[in-house]
């Protein structure tokens, strides 16, 4: 029997390391993660598409908690960098990868 595929929208990725730990992103890690869930936006829920990893560095350790994502558009990849990120930023930022929107600006940083 294959492994079950399931079809993404994109990829969020939330820092672990030291800095960002220090300011809660292992705790906005959790509560996205069960955001996702709850709101059935979580890659293996019905209708959901969003993969959410926990990663290492992402680059702005006085910044932290960092939050990058990554998605495919009919252009080719897109990705956004994002500082000092909270709760109801990253939700957003997640509604609006699963909706196919325009990411939101506040926070980002990084290549445009």
């Amino acid at each position: 029997m294959a492994p079950k595929y399931f079809k993404t929208s994109g990829h969020l990725l939330v820092c672990q390391g030291p800095n960002c730990q220090a300011r809660g992103s292992a705790l906005l890690y959790k509560a996205l993660w069960n955001h996702l869930e709850r709101a059935a936006l979580a890659y293996y829920k019905t209708g959901g598409s969003i993969r959410l990893t926990e990663s290492g560095c992402l680059g702005s350790c006085s910044y932290g908690p960092s939050l990058c994502v990554y998605r495919q558009t009919p252009v080719g990849l897109e990705e956004g960098w994002y500082a000092a990120v909270d709760f109801p930023q990253a939700a957003r930022i997640a509604q609006a990868v699963h909706d196919g929107a325009a990411l939101p600006t506040e926070h980002q940083y990084g290549p445009a």
